[in-house]
Parts: C-alpha cells; structure tokens; sequence
C-alpha cells in the first residue's frame, strides 16, 4: 500500500492550524482593541509564523483577516524563598479582521 505524500502532508498541515492558537489572550487592552478597532487577541505557539495564524484564525472562526502582528513576550523572573525561577517566554498575535465581522470566543464552530 503507498501513501499520497501530498495528501499526508495536507492533512498534517491541517491539523497544525489546531495547534497553532493555544487561546484568547484576555486583558483590558485587548478588550478596548476588540470594541474600537476590530482587533483580537491570541496567545500563540512559540514557532508560528504570521501566515499559519492568518490562515489558522480563518478556518477556526469563518472571518476575513486584514492583518497579523506577532510578538514575543519575555517570561517574568520571579523570587521565592528558595531563589529565583523564571517564567516561560510565549507568543502573542495581534489579529485585524474585516469591518462588519467579529470574532465570538464563547462560540467555535
């Protein structure tokens, strides 16, 4: 039996877009950029790239993507009583969608 690598590595790129978004990045600042400038905030894989959360964002909630920002976050050194420890640096992504769409965390379809 052979296997279609084309076919494989589609649906392998396809499962990638699930991996890609880990969640909704809620703060105050990203409340204020969803109600004035119909922008959304994600917290994203360490390796993702600005077209894998375009296209991952659009499949995930059926909208138009204008635009992806992607930036690193730094951890934050914390100290206990035991020393310092770290923690662990992440990835956030800025999503604008088009005029007149929204993106509804509370429904996935």
């Amino acid at each position: 039996m052979t296997i279609n690598e084309g076919s494989l590595s589609n649906t392998l790129y396809k499962e990638r877009r699930y991996q890609i978004i880990l969640g909704p990045h809620i703060s105050e600042k990203a409340s204020l950029l969803g109600d004035d400038e119909n922008k959304y905030v994600f917290k994203v894989s360490t390796d993702a790239t600005k077209k894998e959360v375009k296209e991952a964002v659009e499949e995930l909630f059926q909208v138009n993507v204008k635009e992806v920002s992607i930036l690193n976050v730094k951890g934050k050194t914390k100290r206990t009583a035991r020393g310092y420890s770290r923690k662990k640096d992440w990835k956030k992504a800025y999503v604008s969608v088009e005029q007149g769409q929204e993106i509804d965390f509370m429904v996935v379809e």
